[in-house]
């Protein structure tokens, strides 16, 4: 990440993209949210649908805060993943600045301010997550949010931004070539951050634009993400190994490996001191990036 220069003025337009899976349940949320931001400037929602099979197309369509919010719907139903959910959006965007963000989570007031004012200094933003707002104590236990205060860092390699809270200039994600749609299952937004920053862009990091992000609240749908976003990573190393993203150091793995066994939940919790959730995550992320091994031809624990 650089510290950034005034390099453009703001947005014309910004277009915000959400990414959206099954999502009738949950997205008013979002869009309330969206409507009670205090950005002064223009901007249009965009819902792309990757499953529009659920009545979502009608719902906003027909929706009370589809004026307010210059809101529109795609249907992006014909390949799996929110990289193409999002490039679709894209697609149909207006906006010469693109603000990404997920249909379960909740943005706060000043997301898109403050999203716009770090962009005039780069050429793309991440913001920041917090969970305690929007899950319970007990589900936010599961997975500590790293440091705050700046981007999600990758030992020896670029800096990384949450794709549920990402800006990028138009002109920017055009010259990459937006999102690469083969990261269908998690993975997009580090492969996405990673580009940015290796064609020479700088990314820079907003940390007042703060989304409440929502986590999978069983054990179940714990393990089925973090299973994923361990077979991507196995995936990202194949992909930008050439790069120079290097391995996890041995120590790091022997650590990872002697926590889940001597941490598991047979031993009291008094003595382990980390929720059940916690050692799901972990175990479910070492046995994605065993598998992700295997299938991409890679040693990625």
């Amino acid at each position: 990440m650089s510290d950034g220069t005034a390099v453009r003025s703001g947005p014309t337009l910004v277009s915000v993209i959400i990414a959206a899976h099954h999502a009738l349940d949950l997205i008013d949320v979002q869009l309330t949210a969206l409507a009670a931001q205090d950005y002064a400037g223009a901007f249009e929602v965009i819902v792309s649908d990757n499953a529009a099979n659920d009545g979502l197309e009608s719902h906003i369509l027909r929706h009370p805060l589809r004026a307010d919010l210059r809101l529109r719907y795609v249907d992006s139903s014909d390949r799996r993943g929110p990289a193409h959910a999002r490039n679709t959006g894209v697609s149909i965007a207006g906006g010469d600045l693109l603000a990404f963000c997920d249909h379960d989570d909740r943005v706060h007031p000043s997301w898109l301010t403050e999203m716009v004012r770090v962009a005039t200094r780069h050429d793309a933003v991440g913001g920041a997550i917090e969970t305690v707002s929007i899950n319970s104590p007990e589900v936010a236990a599961w997975r500590p949010i790293p440091d705050p205060t700046k981007l999600c860092e990758v030992p020896g390699y670029f800096p990384i931004a949450y794709g549920c809270t990402l800006a990028v200039w138009s002109d920017v994600f055009q010259s990459i070539g937006g999102y690469n749609e083969n990261f269908d299952a998690g993975g997009e937004d580090k492969d996405i951050s990673w580009r940015i920053q290796r064609e020479g862009f700088t990314l820079g990091y907003a940390p007042d634009a703060v989304v409440a992000y929502r986590l999978r609240g069983t054990y179940r749908g714990l393990w089925s993400q973090m299973r994923s976003y361990g077979q991507s990573d196995a995936k990202l190393y194949a992909e930008h190994r050439r790069y120079g993203l290097p391995r996890p150091t041995v120590l790091v793995q022997l650590n990872l490996i002697a926590g889940i066994v001597l941490l598991n939940p047979l031993v009291p919790k008094r003595i382990r001191r980390i929720p059940v959730g916690h050692w799901v995550m972990h175990v479910a992320a070492l046995w994605g990036r065993i598998r992700g091994s295997v299938q991409y031809r890679v040693f990625y624990i």
